[in-house]
């Protein structure tokens, strides 16, 4: 993991036996490419999340350079090329002897899958979840989007999430704001402040923890419904939360 762009994260995956790697998104292909020439390492495989361009933009200089194979959903044709391989919910996808299983979240963008490595207990999430946060509704409705955040809720609590970007100061002033009473959301803001000025990242985080603290991973909690006026009903809840956080 290595920070690129203004606040993205590249991710490369290796398999040592084969040899194989994989980058998950192409937020910059010139730093990508030199981070796998560091660790003598060959990119032989793309895996993307959705179409936007600093997440798939840098597929075809990667392709260009290395040979790669595209893997991810029909929308990355917006950017020019459609995938090798489209991807869809229930899909597997295999690195050397790493096995992949795709889940379609809809919500920030209509096609957007995750990449969930059970025997590895990592999931690369791309813009759906984040710290403390979730993606924009860029193209989706607020039900798909709690639905999607629903299957990864659903994740074993000790999987490691690979959110794509470093939002998570912002995400924790905000939502303190939502559900200042929950002591695990302060302790895990207080965690992320110190952590950030220290210059350290605050990916990857895990399921338990965003379960706990993450307000749009608890639109279903009364008190969090009570809060913001919708008492008893979820997706309105997650659709109120998003909307306050849009304009904070």
């Amino acid at each position: 993991m290595f920070p690129c762009l203004k606040d993205n994260y590249g991710f490369l995956l290796h398999d040592p036996d084969t040899g194989e790697t994989a980058t998950i998104d192409t937020p910059d292909a010139a730093q990508i490419l030199a981070e796998a020439e560091a660790k003598g390492w060959t990119i032989s495989q793309v895996w993307n999340t959705h179409w936007h361009p600093d997440h798939a933009g840098g597929n075809a200089e990667i392709v260009q350079k290395t040979g790669a194979q595209v893997y991810g959903p029909q929308e990355v044709d917006r950017l020019g090329a459609a995938p090798d391989r489209v991807l869809c919910e229930g899909d597997t996808v295999k690195l050397g002897s790493v096995t992949a299983h795709v889940q379609e979240t809809p919500g920030h963008t209509l096609g957007h899958i995750v990449y969930h490595l059970p025997d590895d207990h990592i999931a690369f999430v791309g813009d759906t979840l984040f710290a403390l946060g979730c993606g924009r509704l860029f193209e989706g409705t607020p039900d798909q989007m709690w639905t999607s955040l629903s299957k990864l809720r659903a994740l074993p609590d000790d999987t490691t999430v690979y959110c794509a970007h470093e939002y998570s100061e912002a995400n924790a002033k905000f939502a303190l704001s939502v559900d200042g009473g929950n002591r695990d959301l302060i302790a895990y803001a207080d965690d992320i402040t110190a952590k950030r000025s220290r210059g350290e990242p605050t990916v990857p985080t895990t399921i338990r923890l965003e379960k706990r603290a993450n307000p749009f991973l608890r639109a279903d909690d009364p008190k969090l419904q009570a809060f913001v006026g919708h008492p008893g009903e979820t997706v309105a809840t997650f659709a109120e939360v998003r909307e306050r956080k849009n304009n904070f």
